[in-house]
């Protein structure tokens, strides 16, 4: 059955309870590799896995209280893909003010933007996040549904951010362990793709690939810890395009230029010739 797009964006937003708690936080930071490249017991790298003065890596939304999938984009009415044929395309986070540690929300989604690329189908999948104090976050997910195009909805617009033609700013090599993938999957992430070799042998690859929101994780703390002197909270938001994939193993090359409070951001593998991981990554942040 083909899209409907006027039913699937009619239908009316969906919400639900969530909880985290500061072992959550934990776990999460420790998945995109916090503690990992610096003594454990460094001050800089405490402040995300030690429960005293624990900061939230504002990534740590896209899992908090059961994640992303929560947003139940597959679900709804005008919708029938296939989701052996669907790509995570991008991910945009907005803060509207610093994450707690431990809380409670009610996450509020819908569907936001719905796209016919020809030969694909792009979702937008908006999700908000608010306590009793207020607004806490937006979460927009963008997914990639090949072979779903052709049902006669508007193309969208195309939107990309070119890094300045200058060297960057900052440049990181991050090495990435050979068991990250493994850790990352229990904040809640459990695609076997990620885990079991003949699994990801039956989708293409020659092992194992790190998840897409995970690279999304270790790039953004990159960004903190080099240019927002480790403060987490001075994240307004954070969008990328995933741009291809990340071996657990290899190394990350990070770089970021600076323009003011907007980072420009390239994520790719140091190990294949700077094949690309993230592009169009911008961060916006408070300046002190």
């Amino acid at each position: 059955m083909p899209i409907d797009p006027a039913a699937a964006l009619a239908a009316p937003p969906r919400s639900t309870d969530i909880a985290w708690e500061q072992k959550d936080v934990l776990l999460y930071h420790l998945g995109v590799g916090a503690g990992a490249h610096r003594p454990a017991t460094d001050p800089d790298e405490l402040r995300y896995t030690y429960e005293k003065d624990l900061q939230v890596l504002p990534s740590f939304v896209t899992v908090a209280g059961g994640g992303l999938a929560k947003a139940g984009a597959f679900t709804l009415p005008g919708l029938d893909i296939d989701l052996a044929r669907v790509l995570h395309g991008g991910q945009r986070i907005d803060l509207h003010r610093p994450v707690p540690a431990s809380g409670r929300a009610t996450l509020t989604s819908r569907l936001a933007g719905l796209y016919d690329k020809g030969k694909a189908a792009v979702l937008i999948m908006r999700s908000e996040a608010a306590d009793a104090d207020g607004p806490l976050w937006t979460c927009d997910t963008e997914i990639y549904a090949r072979g779903e195009g052709g049902f006669g909805g508007e193309r969208g617009a195309s939107t990309r951010t070119a890094p300045p033609e200058r060297a960057p700013d900052w440049q990181r090599e991050i090495p990435v362990r050979h068991d990250q993938a493994l850790l990352y999957r229990l904040s809640g992430d459990w695609n076997p793709l990620h885990a079991d070799p003949d699994f990801a042998k039956l989708a293409g690859f020659d092992t194992p690939i790190l998840h897409g929101l995970c690279t999304y994780g270790i790039t953004l703390k990159t960004v903190v810890d080099t240019v927002l002197g480790g403060d987490a909270d001075r994240v307004l938001s954070c969008a990328a395009r995933f741009a291809g994939v990340f071996f657990p193993g290899e190394t990350l090359r990070v770089r970021i230029w600076d323009e003011g409070a907007r980072l420009l951001v390239s994520a790719t593998s140091a190990d294949r010739a700077d094949a690309p991981v993230l592009a169009d990554t911008v961060v916006t942040h408070r300046q002190q």
